[in-house]
């Protein structure tokens, strides 16, 4: 419990704020006037709500010692699905609910995999990044599907600009105060319930919270569920801002997500996570890709700067755990 806690300390999360600082400095200097106007934040905001809300349930995987790479599969997978149910005339809220659970069941089947087979969440997930990216292929029929308007294509719309200052809600879109909302319960989860104290305990040592009676398989289940459950919600939010369903979205976002949880702290060896510096993980990735696209810099300078920044990463963390 003490290498959790570790990573929640103001020197930790003061650090991410101080790296983050500087990439801003950097775009600031380099990227046209408008990046550092509201308008612009106000995007960022909107464009880190999908990394941050799947940065949640990954975070609870990693600090349990294992690891997703179907993330960016399932959120496709969640696309094609509420588009369909949308297309086919259901009410949204059915289309909403339809998602989230799609996506849950797709992390039950990686929890069933790796608790059943006993094989480890990487080459599991691998299999499953391949799975869910060829169904939602196969259920969109290899096409793009447009859906009718609702409700849920707002979720990530910019509000009105004219309201009063004390409104600060309307400064934001619904999907950006709910991704807040989500990250304060799951932060609560980790911090105050037995459940979140299992998932550090099977993270810092499996073998040792077995002996102590912890249900190490369900509680693996459960987290693969939960993330599925985020990564549902993550999907709905892609959704929205892309308004049709698309088998082929999110292609490599779980390597943003991966990266953010791990700038943010959370260590690969399990036990050490914090919800709030996967946040900040996610706001530094946000940022960097944003500033890269208004330098207008091709997509694989991104690319590499990612690949370097989980490079960089994995690195401190092992220096970190040595010294420890």
């Amino acid at each position: 419990m003490k290498s959790f806690f570790k990573t929640t300390t103001v020197f930790n999360l003061a650090g991410l704020v101080f790296a983050w600082l500087i990439i801003f400095a950097f775009f600031w200097w380099k990227a046209p006037p408008n990046f550092h106007s509201l308008d612009n934040f106000q995007t960022m905001a909107r464009q880190a709500t999908i990394v941050a809300i799947a940065t949640l349930g990954m975070t609870c995987i990693i600090i349990s010692g294992g690891i997703d790479l179907s993330v960016g599969s399932s959120v496709a997978f969640v696309t094609v699905v509420i588009a369909t149910l949308l297309m086919k005339n259901y009410n949204p809220w059915i289309a909403l609910f339809g998602g989230l659970a799609s996506g849950a069941a797709w992390g039950f089947v990686n929890g069933i995999l790796i608790t059943r087979l006993k094989v480890v969440p990487f080459i599991v997930t691998l299999g499953t990044f391949l799975l869910v990216r060829g169904a939602a292929k196969g259920l969109a029929h290899n096409r793009t599907i447009d859906s009718p308007t609702s409700w849920l294509n707002d979720l990530t719309t910019q509000p009105d600009p004219k309201h009063p200052v004390w409104q600060f809600w309307n400064y934001a879109p619904v999907g950006v105060w709910l991704t807040v909302i989500c990250a304060i319960l799951v932060a609560l989860m980790l911090r105050r319930t037995r459940f979140g104290r299992h998932i550090v305990a099977v993270g810092s040592n499996e073998q040792a919270a077995r002996l102590c009676g912890v249900p190490v398989g369900r509680v693996k289940l459960a987290v693969y569920v939960l993330s599925g459950l985020f990564v549902g919600l993550a999907g709905l939010m892609q959704y929205s801002r892309l308004t049709l369903g698309d088998p082929t979205a999110a292609d490599g976002l779980e390597l943003n997500v991966i990266a953010a949880v791990v700038i943010g702290g959370a260590s690969l060896n399990g036990g050490q996570g914090s919800i709030l510096g996967s946040l900040l993980g996610a706001w530094i990735m946000t940022t960097i890709s944003t500033g890269c696209a208004q330098m207008g810099l091709d997509n694989w300078v991104e690319q590499m700067i990612t690949g370097a920044i989980i490079v960089i990463a994995v690195a401190v963390d092992r220096l970190r755990v040595r010294k420890d």
